[in-house]
């Protein structure tokens, strides 16, 4: 008897000789099908980011435009680069930029590394009530507004009464000005900043932590690895991904300071190193209402943000690591 050979059930052939063809449209309206819980959960963040993100990008335009309210986005007069011209011509810009860039390098050198220690440490903390509790404390500030926060850190840092100065007064030392001196105002923006956001970040450190595989460091133990071998040679690898994308994130917004946060903590006395690009457009676009120039700051600030996180995420993938794509 001849031996019959398995044919793979997708390659057999439909009823008048011709092969069965799976539409990719099927295919297309079966995921959807089967998924459909899934996108209905997806449709108010689309919806979101349709609305809100990309339905304004149309007003770029207003930045190649001298716009008037009375003749609207459309029937504005075109203006070409004139507005881009005043940009790079006027001083207040190169100092704005300046004080943004400082203020992103100071945070991301200082406060980077910050939510990665934190992680590391509670990682290695045994008691669950302990590490819930320190947890918590990490997580708070996170969530309470700059306008609450921005009066507690100048409170704080009063001259007169403000804990910080009062220790050191005990210590013999003078009182330190800390926000009405331009020497001290980044430091106390950039302390403020790491302790609102450090917290926050350790959480997506310990849930990449929590996912490598517990019998690496039971194979360490019995190679006879310290607990600082432990974290160089298994926790840090195993997080590395994650540090490299919110690395990439973090470089998107060098060009973007909170204004929230800046305006709770600047005053006339600093404007030199806390006036950034967010409070220069508030205060010529729009109480100004100088529309057209400062959207083509917002352009600018935009298009250098998108080639800092292209460029850092093709060096992180030329060393190894998956970047945004």
């Amino acid at each position: 008897m001849k031996e019959k050979l398995a044919v793979p059930e997708g390659s057999l052939p439909a009823q008048g000789g011709a092969a069965a063809v799976i539409q990719p449209s099927n295919k297309i309206w079966s995921k959807l099908k089967r998924d459909k819980s899934l996108y209905l959960m997806l449709l108010p963040v689309a919806a979101f980011y349709l609305l809100f993100k990309y339905s304004p990008m149309v007003g770029e335009i207003i930045a190649f435009k001298n716009y008037r309210f009375v003749d609207g986005i459309f029937g504005s007069d075109w203006v070409g680069l004139r507005h881009f011209r005043m940009l790079f011509e006027s001083t207040d810009f190169w100092r704005v930029l300046r004080n943004t860039l400082l203020l992103n390098v100071y945070s991301l050198v200082f406060g980077f590394p910050v939510p990665i220690l934190l992680a590391l440490l509670l990682n290695e903390v045994r008691v669950e009530g302990y590490k819930r509790l320190v947890q918590n404390l990490l997580y708070i500030p996170h969530f309470i507004s700059w306008a609450v926060l921005g009066g507690i850190i100048i409170a704080l840092l009063s001259p007169s009464t403000g804990v910080v100065n009062l220790l050191l007064k005990n210590m013999g030392l003078e009182p330190i000005y800390f926000m009405a001196k331009s020497a001290w105002w980044p430091v106390a923006y950039t302390v403020s900043s790491i302790w609102r956001e450090a917290g926050w970040g350790t959480i997506l450190y310990l849930a990449a932590m929590a996912s490598i595989d517990p019998q690496l460091y039971e194979a360490a133990k019995i190679d006879g690895a310290s607990k600082l071998r432990q974290i160089w040679h298994i926790t840090l690898p195993g997080i590395r991904s994650t540090i490299a994308i919110l690395l990439i994130l973090r470089m998107g917004s060098m060009m973007d300071v909170g204004l929230e946060q800046t305006l709770s903590l600047q005053n006339s006395s600093v404007l030199d190193v806390a006036d950034v690009i967010s409070t220069y457009v508030y205060r010529v676009g729009l109480q100004n209402m100088n529309y057209s120039y400062t959207t083509a700051l917002g352009l600018f600030q935009s298009l250098i943000g998108l080639i800092l996180v292209v460029s850092v995420n093709k060096v992180i993938r030329l060393f190894g690591e998956r970047g945004l794509w």
